[in-house]
Formats: structure tokens, sequence, C-alpha cells
């Protein structure tokens, strides 16, 4: 199977695009504008100039004219200085809860520092804070913030769990994610009730349009799509069938009411191949793991997530746990990870899976 192939990690190259976009991009049209995937097709053009080593996968999907830029004030703005080379950015999302110093967002931060090729990852991470308190955190500990404005509903008081407060930050969020796509840049999504570990990008398949978590994988499934996914992480491509997926998701919203995100997700996956023939591949959980299922095997791990878990206390202090084990598995010399470190075994997230009365999932 072929891995994404992370590219080259500097700034977005935007300098010498204008002027050979006026020279060249009219007859490139000619070939593409037939195409189901115009901004995938454009994307091997725009990939060579910029670096790209993705084999131009990750090229801009057309913006559409009614969608106003002003909708996310500044993001246009800040995207260049975030991404990567090949119009790549990471995102994850907090509030003022998950911003506390010594809370999730500092544990998120300390693990790219600590990983395996993850600390230049941070240049490319942007963090959206879901209200202003998350937000003025934010830019204490990170250079790269962005304060989701929700203007439909009153958030001077922390948004409750699935209040409607709640659930309009979680669909503006997408509405965020959308307009990404459709400014032309790739992005992975992770909750920030996570540590990162190693460089995703060198588990996530090329193929796919959407690639997925899940809480409980089984290759022996009989579809892929019978694995539980779990957009607690997701990559998606900027093509125009990238955006769709966001546009179908967030439309799917009114035939579920009071549902959130990863419920309407769960409801419309199979739809998403089916009608829009979108390409959607689950991770396997040895290389991205979970507090719902993980393996002892700290030598592929690349995230650990703090899902099937309820409360942050429960969340910090279990990640704390899995973060001092990979903390002793790095501290071994080579010789000595081949010895011990193939016994060593994550410690159990107790706290964690007796908030939500876990039990072990079965596979087929």
């Amino acid at each position: 199977m072929r891995l994404l192939k992370e590219g080259s990690l500097k700034l977005c190259s935007h300098h010498v695009v204008p002027f050979l976009v006026g020279g060249i991009l009219p007859t490139v049209l000619l070939f593409v504008l037939a195409s189901d995937r115009v901004g995938e097709q454009l994307s091997g053009v725009s990939g060579s100039w910029l670096g790209n080593s993705n084999g131009g996968t990750s090229g801009a999907a057309p913006a559409p004219l009614e969608h106003a830029v002003e909708r996310f004030p500044g993001l246009a703005e800040l995207l260049p200085k975030v991404c990567t080379e090949d119009r790549t950015v990471i995102i994850t999302s907090v509030n003022e809860a998950w911003a506390r110093p010594g809370s999730l967002l500092d544990l998120y931060l300390e693990s790219f520092n600590n990983g395996e090729d993850t600390a230049h990852l941070l240049d490319h991470l942007l963090v959206v804070a879901l209200d202003p308190a998350g937000f003025r955190r934010c830019v204490a500990v990170h250079p790269h913030c962005y304060l989701l404005e929700v203007t439909t509903v009153n958030l001077t008081s922390a948004a409750r769990f699935m209040s409607r407060q709640y659930l309009e930050l979680v669909w503006t969020k997408l509405e965020l994610q959308q307009r990404v796509l459709e400014l032309g840049y790739n992005f992975l999504f992770t909750d920030t009730d996570m540590l990162v570990l190693r460089n995703p990008f060198r588990r996530i398949p090329v193929y796919a349009d959407m690639s997925v978590s899940s809480d409980d994988y089984s290759a022996a499934r009989a579809h892929p799509l019978d694995n539980p996914l779990n957009t607690g992480l997701y990559y998606v491509k900027a093509t125009s069938r990238g955006v769709r997926v966001l546009k179908y998701w967030r439309a799917a919203r009114a035939r579920f009411p009071g549902a959130h995100d990863q419920s309407v997700f769960h409801n419309i996956k199979r739809e998403l191949v089916q009608k829009l023939g979108v390409a959607i591949e689950p991770l396997d959980t040895v290389y991205f793991g979970g507090f719902c299922e993980y393996h002892d095997d700290l030598a592929s791990a690349c995230t650990m997530h703090a899902d099937c878990c309820v409360g942050v206390d429960n969340k910090v202090h279990d990640l704390k746990d899995v973060a001092a084990d990979w903390e002793r598995y790095k501290g071994m010399a080579p010789e000595e990870r081949k010895r011990v470190g193939r016994n060593m075994t994550w410690t159990v997230p107790a706290r964690c899976r007796r908030s939500v009365n876990w039990s072990k999932p079965v596979h087929p």
C-alpha cells in the first residue's frame, strides 16, 4: 500500500506562482476542465511548481464564488504562513478548559516536541480556538492560532457538551475546514486530547480522498467501512471531491437534528462512497491508536487518542501515563529497544475506561 509521503516541510512558496499561473494556466485548463476532479488535476501542475513530493495529490480545489472569504476573516492570510510546501496544514481545536495550563493543549504540543520526526510539524499546526479565553491561552504557547467566531448563538459562557452552543461550534468548525479545502489546502485534523508520537503522514495512504481513524479496526471485516470510524483524526485532500465531502457532511446535519458531527458522519459514510464516489480509508489502530483500542507496539505507534473517556481530568491523567511510557521507550538505546522494548506495554488508561464502562472490542 502506498502511503502519503511527507513533502518538504517549508512554508508555502507563493512568490513565483502568480507569474507562472498567468503564463501557463490557460493551457492547463483546456486539459482538465472536463474532469470531475478539477482541483486534483491542477495539483499535478501546482505541485511541480511548489516542490510537491506527493505525486500531485494535494491540488487546490476550486473555490466557489458564492462563498465569501470574509466568512472567516484572516484565514486566507494565515494559511500560507502555516502550510507545508505541498499545501498541507494540521488543524486542532481547543476551548478554555482544554487550553488551560497543564491541560490537554500543553500535553498535545509537548508530544510533538517529544516525538520522533514530529517537532518540525509544529510549524504547520493551526490551533483553532473555540472561545476567546482559549485563544488568549493559545497565543501564549503557540505561534499559529485562529479564533473561530460564532455569531449565531450566545457564547458568553462555556458551551456544555451537546448543548445548542456546543453543536453550533462543532458545525462551524466543519465549515472552516471546508473553507480550508476551498482555498486549496489539504488538512489533517486531530482532536487535542491526543499525543503525536511519530510523523502521522508516513502512515496515511496516498490514494484515499479521506482517511479516518477507527475506534476498533480489523482488516478481516467484510468492508473497510464496517470499521467504526472516529473523526478525532482525519485527513482530507484539497480536491473538488474533498470539498464535496465537507459540503455533504454539513448538509446532512438537517437530517439528524441534535446530532454531533461524528454521529452524522457515521450515518452518511456509505453515501459518500456510493453517491459521491469518495475513497474513504480507515486507519489501523496499530498506528493510530486510542483508549478504545490500542496495540502494545511502541515501535509502530504514531498517535494515541484519549477516546472512550469522559472528563478532562481523566484524559489528562491517562495521557500523562502514556507520555511517561513513551519517554521511557525513547530513552532506551537501540539494542535495548530490540531486547526489552518489544515487550513493553502501555499503562492501561484505567480512569478513562472506568468513566465509560469500557469493554474489549470483539473482532470478526
